[in-house]
């Protein structure tokens, strides 16, 4: 239930950035198996488990791990929530499964390799490259935990419920008297008293006080020194031997400490992620993948949202929104034309450049440059203004190359929208 996302829950004190201002900020996402080996690590109870990437993987770390037990559970390992209600696209049913330990060869070769599509995943899927064999516990109740980053209280929020197992969304319509929200002092820390703040919002029923606080008090740290944006625990269980245990964990991490979380981004799976934002991200472009047919590079977060609203005003739809940065290079223009036109699904390319700190000569030479490596098969439409226009202009018109031009952003807006409805 972890894999989900909680940034849809009703709540005055958690304060996301909108949605476009959320999305472009990169985080780290790593695995479940991942996860319950880095809390492991802070002295956290999780289930004790292996991952695996082969069928032949399976009978020896059954063999070593689980050598006295009956039942597994056997978990496909994909970056996004709703697995147990998946579905391959071989038609087996479930990304995650109780079985007999004998069972668990057959269990995981339906899903090693496959296309396991969730309600998170979209109809294309996603590819599951390893299963997480965990052993199964007795769980004799399910709560809710997470640690975010909040704006309102310019530091960690610590979220409990004494109810768990199902998306915190749930929670939060049907449960919202049962949600406690306990801020952590950035400076002081968490302390004994935040701590029990937390426990009791959980309400253990049988898992020791003292040591359910101390639990507490060990994922906050992990989630201080490791730079995560997001742990969140759920289920947060109790087990029948009175431990409290983090039956499934989702963690994201800020990017911007990877220069000193060297271990943890190592742990990166490029295979999950979207391979245009993958290599966006290798060119330092802001690049996010949508649905839509134009295509649009623009410098400057701001002009990029006006850019796709305008869009959207003329009957049209972004295919993604793509910031160049007010210092981009040519090599990097390049990069990111190769993005747009590695897309099936885009049918026009809108260039939008304001040119202050970006110079428009700059950007005029690598679409020169771009049209000389990839193919340009769509129309496209470029608005230049600003620093050195008068040379991004000149450079575009001695190339050679058809392009449709425009005198502002309205009128680029709407000749792109012209350009896909009239081909």
């Amino acid at each position: 239930m972890a894999r989900g996302s909680i940034n849809k829950l009703v709540s005055r004190s958690l304060s996301f950035a909108g949605n476009w201002q959320q999305q472009q900020i990169r985080r780290l996402n790593i695995h479940e198996y991942q996860g319950a080996e880095l809390m492991s690590k802070y002295g956290i109870n999780v289930p004790k488990g292996v991952a695996v990437s082969s069928v032949a993987e399976v009978k020896k770390a059954i063999q070593d791990v689980f050598p006295n037990q009956n039942e597994i559970v056997v978990k496909s390992q994909i970056f996004a929530g709703g697995r147990g209600l998946g579905t391959f696209k071989n038609g087996f049913q479930g990304g995650v499964h109780i079985v007999k330990t004998e069972q668990a060869e057959e269990t995981a070769g339906k899903m090693l390799g496959q296309i396991l599509v969730t309600k998170q995943t979209g109809p294309q899927g996603k590819v599951v490259g390893k299963v997480y064999l965990a052993e199964k516990l007795s769980l004799v109740n399910e709560m809710y935990f997470s640690i975010i980053l909040d704006r309102t209280t310019a530091g960690p929020l610590i979220i409990a419920c004494s109810k768990g197992g199902t998306s915190i969304e749930d929670l939060a319509e049907k449960f919202p008297d049962m949600i406690i929200k306990v801020p952590i002092d950035v400076f002081k820390g968490i302390t004994d008293d935040d701590a029990a703040k937390v426990v009791d919002g959980l309400a253990p029923k049988v898992a020791d006080r003292n040591a359910s606080i101390e639990q507490v008090k060990k994922l906050y740290q992990l989630f201080r020194e490791c730079d995560c944006t997001l742990l969140e625990i759920n289920p947060m269980a109790e087990t029948a031997d009175n431990q409290l245990v983090a039956a499934d964990a989702k963690l994201n991490f800020d990017d911007n400490a990877a220069f000193r979380q060297k271990e943890i981004f190592a742990l990166r799976d490029s295979s999950q992620e979207d391979p245009r934002e993958v290599a966006a991200a290798k060119a330092d472009l802001n690049y996010i993948g949508l649905d839509g047919e134009i295509g649009c590079m623009v410098n400057g977060a701001g002009l990029a949202m006006a850019t796709m609203d305008i869009i959207k005003l003329h009957g049209g739809t972004p295919a993604n929104f793509l910031d160049v940065g007010g210092n981009a290079s040519e090599g990097q223009v390049v990069e990111a034309f190769k993005i747009l036109t590695a897309d099936d699904k885009v049918k026009a390319i809108l260039v939008n450049i304001f040119g202050g700190i970006m110079k428009c000569d700059v950007i005029a030479s690598g679409i020169v440059n771009a049209a000389k490596q990839v193919q340009l098969k769509v129309p496209v439409v470029v608005r230049l203004e600003g620093t050195n226009v008068d040379q991004g202009k000149r450079i575009l018109k001695e190339s050679g190359m058809t392009l449709i031009t425009a005198e502002d952003l309205d009128d680029a807006a709407q000749k792109a929208v012209k350009a896909i409805t009239s081909a």
